[in-house]
């Protein structure tokens, strides 16, 4: 019975395991920081029910803490563009590009990345 037990364990820790592991190659990712220095590439689109939404495309350079360079591509989902001279946070994976973005305070952005946008 105690092996079927410790079976079961190991079973379900190696299964949590790999979802952690693909979860972490396929949306993790390396944080870059970028400013909105354009209003983006509107563009208008249909989903399956018919219904027009309108998305903006940007194409921005990046920065990580120590100030080196990724150009991040990126489509915000938003019936209007983006702030002028918002800053970022973006998340980019090297096998998918951009997962996740986010609005930051000019405060929270480190020295060596605010030192490029500005």
């Amino acid at each position: 019975m105690k092996k079927v037990l410790i079976g079961l364990v190991v079973l379900i820790v190696l299964v949590f395991g790999g979802l952690k592991i693909f979860e972490i190659t396929n949306y993790g990712g390396t944080t870059y920081y970028t400013k909105i220095t354009n209003a983006g590439q509107q563009a208008t689109d249909h989903d399956q029910d018919g219904n027009k939404y309108t998305i903006y495309a940007y194409d921005l350079p990046g920065y990580d803490e120590k100030g080196s360079l990724q150009q991040l591509k990126f489509n915000a989902n938003q019936d209007r563009p983006l702030k002028m001279n918002a800053y970022l946070k973006v998340i980019y994976n090297n096998k998918k590009g951009v997962t996740d973005w986010q609005r930051v305070p000019r405060a929270e952005v480190p020295k060596a990345a605010l030192a490029k946008l500005d």
